[in-house]
């Protein structure tokens, strides 16, 4: 059996060889692709520039020369049949139909397309690049082209120094590590006997090695020590979870926030664009715009109140102002308030003509609002509220919620996938359930997807 600085040195040289040859081939096929990506962009740029400065296709030919004597590019432009109505590089009468080429097949089902072939025409390997371009109010496909040797060139320079650094690199570490070696063998005893003092306790998992002398001692420490690790991994593990949910928690707030407001601060701009642009606008209309403005100003006010008054429950610092509150006197006036938004929707009230509660009249407002507005979002058809002694129950015959996601509708922020139920900005129903729970009363959803849901407000907590 080997010494350890022996096979120390000995397993050195072959990682750096290995090293060398592996890192060489990835750097090497890495840089490639990154100088063929940026021959791409450039191309892709090229392009841009083109559709940006030439707006038709008059004295055309003489342009893509221009172009192709400044930069060396090849440029061709093709119409939607697959002709070359212009080509820097050859007579276009004489040349095929492009319509089949791969990178302008690519380009009329993508964002652009590209390929590497060898060119007849130059009898040299080439990038071609293709895009589609408006050109004279007509689609055609501009593609332009550069040598690979050309990049190649590039490339290969640049991979050359790369390994030269790295070889000089290597060869350094080496001598260093060569150097400490002859120091690896004392310190390996002072590093045994710390391990043996600061794992004594527990032996949980068993090690071996056969590796070296030096090696097989220090595996027999290693296992009265992995407990302790294993511990410690797991309390990590469990801070990792913690700050993945909070990471997912922030996330989901911003795009919920996010895809609300995105709407109505639309609309603002879309309206106040429009009469800022145009002088000769009529009062009518410009009477029309100023009220689509102020609601979608008066929704983005509802939908911070709304935030603000849920981080408020959420933070327990919404006091509760009771009073003896008509209830069906007040579900009438949610009634009135969202017909103005949901017009010639029919609204059905049954049950008791009156009843009062102890409850905060405003927030209780929001909880039967928040239901009334879920269920005209997601039906088409008859809302139906029905009052008792007990509870109300606002039913409706929509979309529905898919089973597993009924418990978790109330959750703050959550959407419902797939069926388009978003929950009012992800806050609405969280909002709904944690005033129903500061009343001491129970929220109870039942739904069935494509047939409809049932909310019931329980007024004791069951």
């Amino acid at each position: 059996m080997l010494r350890l600085r022996d096979i120390f040195l000995r397993k050195l040289a072959w990682i750096f060889l290995i090293l060398f040859v592996v890192l060489g081939a990835s750097l090497y096929f890495w840089i490639k692709d990154i100088y063929i990506e940026e021959a791409k962009k450039d191309l892709l740029h090229s392009i841009a520039i083109l559709a940006v400065s030439k707006t038709d296709l008059h004295d055309m030919d003489r342009y893509v020369h221009d172009i192709r004597g400044k930069s060396g590019i090849r440029v061709t432009i093709i119409d939607p049949d697959g002709r070359v109505v212009a080509e820097s590089d050859k007579d276009k009468r004489s040349m095929d139909n492009h319509k089949f080429r791969d990178e302008v097949i690519a380009a009329g089902k993508h964002p652009y397309g590209y390929a590497i072939r060898h060119s007849k025409t130059l009898d040299r390997e080439l990038l071609y690049v293709a895009r589609q371009t408006e050109i004279s109010g007509k689609p055609y496909v501009v593609r332009m082209a550069r040598e690979v040797d050309e990049i190649i060139a590039s490339f290969v320079a640049v991979s050359i120094k790369t390994a030269i650094l790295f070889g000089l690199f290597a060869l350094f570490a080496y001598r260093m590590i060569l150097g400490i070696g002859s120091g690896v063998q004392k310190e390996t005893e002072k590093i045994l006997h710390f391990l043996d003092d600061m794992g004594r306790k527990e032996k949980d998992r068993s090690i071996h090695s056969d590796y070296s002398i030096e090696f097989e001692r220090i595996t027999k420490l290693l296992a009265e020590t992995s407990q302790k690790l294993s511990k410690r991994r797991k309390q990590k593990s469990k801070y990792t979870a913690r700050l993945k949910l909070a990471n997912r928690q922030k996330d989901d707030i911003i795009s919920a926030i996010s895809h609300e407001f995105k709407n109505p601060i639309a609309v603002i701009s879309g309206y106040t664009q429009t009469m800022l642009e145009d002088k000769e606008i009529s009062p009518a209309v410009t009477e029309k715009f100023l009220g689509k403005i102020y609601s979608n100003a008066h929704k983005l006010t509802d939908m911070i109140d709304r935030l603000r008054l849920s981080v408020k429950l959420d933070e327990q610092k919404q006091a509760l102002k009771r009073t003896q509150t008509d209830i069906v006197a007040l579900t009438h006036s949610a009634i009135e308030t969202l017909q103005t938004s949901y017009p010639g929707r029919e609204i059905r009230i049954g049950g008791l003509a009156s009843h009062t509660i102890e409850a905060d009249a405003t927030l209780m407002e929001i909880v039967i609002a928040n239901l009334i507005e879920n269920a005209l979002k997601y039906s088409e058809e008859l809302v139906e509220i029905e009052i008792d002694t007990e509870s109300l129950r606002v039913k409706d015959s929509g979309i529905g919620i898919p089973h597993k996601e009924v418990m978790k509708i109330t959750r703050k922020f959550y959407r419902v996938s797939g069926n388009g139920w978003d929950n009012s900005m992800g806050i609405g129903l969280s909002l709904v359930a944690n005033i129903i729970q500061l009343h001491g009363m129970a929220l109870h959803v039942q739904s069935r997807e494509g047939e409809g849901s049932l909310f019931e407000v329980h007024f004791a907590s069951k």
